[in-house]
């Protein structure tokens, strides 16, 4: 599609980069308001957000390098080379929440109570994020002479997932937004969060091509999925449970 948006000099401007930066600095200011809204430090709230951010990205890259570790052991500096895109979102998630609730604990900041507030606004920023993937033409979808667009840089038609991963996303925020300033037990919005993506990115791996499917005709990444959703499930009907019989 259009990996590079603009080149000045010896600088490359990459969509890909470019729109993962939108998304964080977009995130961070409307995560700071909130912050502000529920009397939580706001400079916590952006710290904790740059450091998601930047931990995400080195977890992301490690998950999709030990994932195709055969390519990058032939061309072992491309590791590095970011601007074509590359990162796991699993490897991201972990990382950035264990790097996160170690800053908050320093903080003295309630670590469940943080990522109630980073949620909707973490899913804001993927949404912006694929359409960076669109643009740089990675996360793609199956060959689809009906309901494809071209891809120049795979000469071909393809199912553009990054479209309705980053919908998805946005459905996630909205409703995400609408559920967290209502006075639910903590713990809910952030489980919430991770129990509709798993779910939708269960749904859309059928359609993309970029993933090997390893056992029963699913990826790796949505075996990932179902775990992530029945774990969320199970913590989030203790939570509910749990309020109930304390009433």
């Amino acid at each position: 599609m259009h990996p590079v948006i603009c080149q000045i000099g010896t600088l490359t401007i990459y969509s890909y980069g470019l729109l993962l930066c939108i998304g964080v600095l977009l995130g961070a200011k409307l995560a700071s308001t909130q912050a502000q809204k529920q009397g939580i430090e706001k400079t916590a709230i952006v710290n904790t957000v740059f450091i998601a951010a930047f931990s995400g990205v080195a977890g992301a890259r490690l998950f999709y390098v030990i994932e195709n570790t055969g390519y990058y052991l032939k061309y072992p500096l491309e590791i590095f080379m970011l601007q074509y895109g590359g990162l796991s979102w699993f490897g991201g998630l972990a990382a950035a929440l264990a790097c996160s609730a170690v800053y908050l604990k320093k903080k003295k900041v309630l670590v469940i109570r943080a990522f109630d507030l980073l949620a909707p606004f973490a899913a804001l920023a993927q949404s912006i994020g694929r359409i960076g993937c669109l643009l740089n033409g990675c996360c793609y979808g199956r060959e689809s002479a009906y309901w494809g667009i071209y891809f120049k840089v795979h000469d071909a038609f393809l199912i553009p997932t990054q479209v309705y991963s980053s919908l998805l996303l946005l459905i996630i925020f909205v409703a995400l937004r609408l559920i967290q300033d209502r006075n639910l037990p903590r713990g809910s919005v952030f489980l919430a969060y991770l129990l509709l993506y798993s779910c939708g990115r269960f749904l859309i791996e059928f359609l993309r091509a970029d993933n090997p499917r390893i056992l029963f005709g699913l990826s790796l990444f949505q075996f990932i999925s179902i775990a992530l959703f029945f774990l969320s499930l199970f913590f989030l009907s203790r939570i509910f449970c749990n309020k109930r019989q304390n009433k």
